[in-house]
Parts: C-alpha cells; structure tokens; sequence
C-alpha cells in the first residue's frame, strides 16, 4: 500500500435529472483556481453573478478558494439543475480532501445533502399536468 497523495479527488453531485462529475486537481500550481465546466470556463457555462456565487459557495465555506483547479463533466437537466449538481458534486470532492474538517460545517450549511425535489410525473386519465383534474360539466 502506497502512502502517496492523489493528484485529484473525484465526486459526483446530482439535482433532479442532472449529475456532475467534479475533479478537484491538486498538483498544478499555474492552473490553480480556474474552474472548467464541459471544457469551458465556469464564468461562460453559468455566466452571472448570481450563478458564481452558488457554485464558489462550498470553497467559500471551507475557505479554500484557489486552492484547487477544477474540472466538471455535467449533464442532463437544465442550467438550475446542473448548477446544483455541480456545487454537491464540489462539496463531496471537498469532503474527500479532509472529512473531519469540512464535512461538519458542509453539513451544516445544507451543501452535502442531494436536493431531492424533482418534477412530478403526470398521471393517466387526468388533464395535462401532474395534479391537474378533468373538468366536470354543470349542466
């Protein structure tokens, strides 16, 4: 058994139908703090203010912001869902790094838990949406 520190850390993150699988790269000292989603910089794929602070939320929490160059494959689902995907996908490769250390106050802050709600399925014999019902004549 070897005592040698991997080179990255390796999680998936999902929310409703999207997963992403997150690599946070130690090694590289020149790539340090850049962020890449599908071969692309994070500012391009979730371009805003808004979505940048959700997806630098678990490296703020943790207080670990460029210490790590990150790497993200996301699919499935829309840019809200792959927004959330890839922030759990962050929290869980963060836990690996240091368990004791990051996962209580990950925890606390609602980031390691994998946001169940996703949209309901529609139902035969009803009208058009999930919990929709037929209409019934008056006269």
């Amino acid at each position: 058994m070897s005592d040698k520190k991997p080179t990255y850390y390796e999680a998936v993150g999902r929310r409703k139908t999207s997963s992403a699988r997150v690599r946070l790269h130690v090694e590289s000292d020149e790539a340090k703090g850049t962020m890449t989603v599908n071969n692309r910089p994070a500012e391009k794929y979730f371009p805003g203010e808004v979505f940048k602070r959700i997806y630098l939320e678990p490296f703020r929490t943790t207080n670990t912001i460029g210490r790590f160059s990150v790497t993200v494959k996301v699919e499935g689902g829309g840019l809200s869902g792959q927004l959330g995907a890839v922030s759990h996908g962050i929290s869980r490769a963060l836990v690996k790094v240091d368990q004791e250390k990051f996962q209580p106050i990950l925890r606390k802050r609602g980031l390691m838990t994998r946001d169940p709600r996703a949209k309901e399925r529609r139902k035969a014999g009803f009208a058009g949406k999930a919990r929709a019902k037929k209409q019934s004549p008056k006269r």
